[in-house]
């Protein structure tokens, strides 16, 4: 079903977003990559965007447009995550994370959908939008807003048929996946953790023309954490 689709993911040049645009690319789609660090891969796109960057967001959208004549698919993956204590966070830090994390959101969205006719958007918010550990109120911020604006845009954006959903996921490793331990497994209710594989199926999902019924949610992939009642014994 995504064959001939125009695919747009940013932060796609490692990690999540790497799997995601490889996804899209295995099924059939024109995917573009859309990163400050090169993407090499075979037969994805790289389009260099800075996403805290309006005039490169809207300069990435009109290439994809007028190279390939549609917009069908936006995967808002690009972010970055701090750990600093907030008496000591420099208003600069916070005004990156947001405006990488959530601006760039906003921005890729309003230009994508200039371009769009139907379709789907789907963001990367995170589990920690709704709980939080110490030291990270910049990433908790930007993602919480990730899932507000999800459901204020699948609102505005219904007039033109493109579904906006988003993903938060739990704790997804990008790095030595053999590395891990038995404990970081099996506190999980799935007894493993997360693989960025997990998080291009579920964007595959949501952008499927089929799941064109699911618009405005959040959907939680976590492998149950959040479900857990924790106490201390």
């Amino acid at each position: 079903m995504f064959q001939g689709k125009v695919v747009i993911v940013t932060g796609a040049s490692q990690g999540i977003g790497k799997a995601i645009a490889s996804a899209y690319s295995r099924k059939g789609a024109t995917v573009i990559a859309a990163d400050i660090t090169e993407v090499t891969e075979p037969a994805i796109h790289f389009i260099q965007t800075d996403v805290r960057k309006e005039a490169d967001i809207r300069s990435l959208m009109t290439q994809v447009a007028e190279q390939h004549g549609k917009i069908d698919i936006l995967i808002n993956n690009a972010g970055k995550f701090i750990v600093k204590p907030p008496t000591e966070l420099e208003l600069e830090i916070w005004e990156d994370i947001i405006n990488t994390n959530l601006r760039s959101v906003f921005l890729c969205s309003r230009e994508a959908a200039k371009y769009m006719q139907g379709g789907a958007i789907v963001s990367l918010a995170s589990t920690r939008a709704f709980q939080s550990e110490p030291y990270t109120e910049a990433y908790a911020a930007s993602k919480g807003g990730i899932v507000a604006l999800t459901h204020a845009l699948a609102r505005s954006f219904s007039e033109k048929n493109i579904t906006v959903n988003c993903i938060s996921p739990g704790w997804i490793e990008t790095g030595d996946y053999e590395a891990l331990r038995d404990i970081d497994h099996i506190q999980h209710l799935s007894n493993r953790v997360g693989k960025p594989e997990d998080i291009a199926r579920a964007c595959l999902y949501l952008t499927h023309p089929e799941n064109n019924f699911i618009t405005g949610a959040n959907l939680t992939i976590d492998g149950g954490m959040s479900k857990k009642m924790i106490y201390e014994e």
